[in-house]
């Protein structure tokens, strides 16, 4: 780690140079302080702030890195980082929310500055590149969601390949032989985004043993998308009665699309979706659903944390049981004539 000595030694001026160039408690002239932060961008240098809070070091701060992307439903992203954000401050610690897409800079400028006691991680893919940094570091971290390897990590999410699983048991116990997997965007499966993936292998993996045939088809935001998307699936397969859906901005489009064809919502195809809950219940159809418990997420997420801070937590991987909730959307097959 870069020091202050280091930087005043680079840009050769003094210690308390530098010092009052962060702080800009004294006027440096403009070549000086110019000099200055040349040095600090060339070295890489990082104030450490906790250090500066605190004299024993702590800032009392959690760093909560929430990449917000174009691809993911943003809402659900803000509510798990409102709930992190109460949670903290009933704990005593403030959050800072980090929203770029740095990936292990971002971990590496948190540990490197001293920015914050802890971390949480979201949109974690199976392969995080974050991760080998953050087990190299041994900064107290929680995950948000679920990478392939969890060895020396905490983890807490949602049992997304129950909640697949769940999904096609009701349609199979309805009756339905062919199923349609309306999923996130092309994008949140190219980069092995965690709850995507399991949420596929799930539902796969349940369809299998069921005998029902299921045909994923990943799918941009926007009505248009949806509709080249829809028309392909019964191009390739007119028999499909039932829709799982995890995309919510797919939802409403999709039943508006069915009604458009004549198709009624559940005499005709029975529609399921993995989403907030709110968002079941105040569609145009009220939907059959498994719930994504935002709030719980976010609120257990800090619990394991703060354990982790006072001494008393290990590593472990805490997974949220779905529920599925039975609404208007789904109903039994419709006879084959």
């Amino acid at each position: 780690m870069v020091t202050l000595a280091e930087v005043a030694q680079h840009a050769g001026v003094s210690a308390s140079t530098v010092s009052y160039v962060l702080s800009g408690k004294r006027s440096i002239s403009a070549s000086t302080r110019q000099r200055v932060e040349r040095s600090i961008r060339e070295l890489g240098y990082h104030p450490n702030a906790g250090a500066r809070a605190l004299a024993g070091g702590r800032s009392n701060i959690i760093a909560l890195m929430i990449p917000l992307r174009t691809d993911m439903y943003v809402p659900v992203m803000m509510e798990i980082a409102i709930a992190v954000a109460t949670t903290a401050r009933t704990h005593g610690y403030d959050v800072l929310l980090l929203t770029g897409e740095e990936g292990p800079d971002a971990v590496r400028r948190v540990t490197g500055s001293g920015l914050a006691d802890a971390m949480i991680l979201m949109d974690v893919q199976l392969d995080d590149e974050r991760l080998p940094l953050l087990r190299e570091t041994g900064r107290p971290s929680v995950l948000i969601g679920l990478p392939a390897d969890t060895a020396g990590l905490t983890c807490v999410d949602l049992d997304w390949g129950v909640a697949g699983a769940l999904c096609v048991e009701h349609l199979a116990l309805l009756g339905h032989r062919d199923i349609a997997f309306i999923g996130e965007a092309p994008a949140v499966y190219e980069r092995h985004t965690g709850f995507a993936e399991r949420t596929l292998d799930g539902l796969r993996a349940r369809a299998r043993e069921l005998q029902l045939r299921v045909l994923h088809r990943p799918c941009e935001a926007g009505y248009d998308a949806l509709a080249v998307t829809v028309a392909r699936i019964f191009d390739e397969r007119p028999g499909t009665t039932g829709f799982v859906v995890q995309n919510e901005s797919a939802v409403e489009p999709l039943l508006a699309l069915l009604r458009q064809q004549g198709r009624a919502v559940p005499e005709d195809v029975s529609v399921l979706a993995v989403c907030p809950e709110q968002v079941a219940a105040q569609a145009s159809v009220r939907l059959t659903s498994v719930a994504v418990p935002a709030q719980e997420m976010g609120r257990r997420a800090v619990e394991l944390l703060a354990a982790k801070l006072d001494g008393r937590g290990g590593q472990e991987v805490a997974l949220i049981a779905p529920e599925l909730t039975t609404r208007a959307s789904s109903g039994p097959a419709p006879a084959v004539s």
